[in-house]
């Protein structure tokens, strides 16, 4: 821990410096597990980033597992409570006449306004966000845990909006958006490469003027299309 630091820990309370201590164990280990994964951290390697021993990372948290789980909920707590409230406002002010679009980008530029103003920290979970969504083993069920109301609550204003849409190609509608903005996330920098940096994969700006429209033409044109078959 630097002499600064140090410093600027003088005059706190116990509980404000476990505070302090805490928060740096997380945005530490958020890093590193949106670079390596879970199993590609140690907590020594936690504690070599924060600057500490490690057996200060073991006392507040007994295992890696343990630290993980709490990276993840924190950020996500945020996220899905703050798409929850827009959603709401969303619905209160459509009044009963909700659009694929309009609920799409309550939902999506909703999060993605957390990582273009939320600094690096909110990046990092974004990419971490993305590898647990990938990881059939558990990573479901966590995401099941911290998102399911709030998709839930987007699907049901999508059937709103498509009242002859088959649920069936709503969820699998859902299904490609969350595909999309995972793999944004996930920052890969694939599309640096294809486009020669025309495109940036973490200019999520860009995407946010571009994913909302994008997604609500494929609802779209898949209800309508199916719809028009059975008719």
């Amino acid at each position: 821990m630097s002499q600064t630091t140090k410093r600027s820990r003088k005059g706190q309370t116990k509980a404000e410096r476990r505070a302090e201590t805490t928060e740096q164990i997380l945005d530490a280990a958020e890093y590193l597990f949106s670079q390596h994964g879970l199993y590609g951290v140690t907590l020594k390697d936690v504690a070599k980033r924060v600057g500490v021993h490690h057996t200060l990372v073991n006392y507040y948290f007994d295992d890696k597992d343990k630290l993980f789980d709490v990276v993840f909920a924190r950020r996500a707590k945020v996220t899905s409570e703050r798409r929850m409230n827009a959603l709401d406002l969303y619905e209160k002010e459509c009044d009963g006449k909700p659009t694929v679009e309009g609920a799409l980008r309550t939902f999506l530029d909703t999060d993605l306004d957390l990582y273009i103003e939320g600094g690096e920290g909110w990046r990092n979970y974004a990419a971490l966000s993305a590898q647990v969504a990938n990881t059939p083993e558990w990573g479901a069920k966590m995401m099941d845990e911290h998102f399911d109301p709030v998709v839930l609550r987007l699907i049901n204003i999508l059937k709103q909006a498509l009242p002859g849409c088959s649920d069936e190609d709503i969820y699998w509608g859902y299904h490609f958006v969350t595909g999309a903005l995972m793999l944004t996330l996930a920052r890969t920098g694939r599309i640096d490469k294809l486009s020669n940096g025309l495109c940036k994969s973490d200019d999520y700006a860009a995407v946010k003027a571009r994913m909302s429209q994008f997604m609500a033409a494929g609802f779209k044109s898949i209800c309508l299309e199916r719809a028009a078959a059975k008719s």
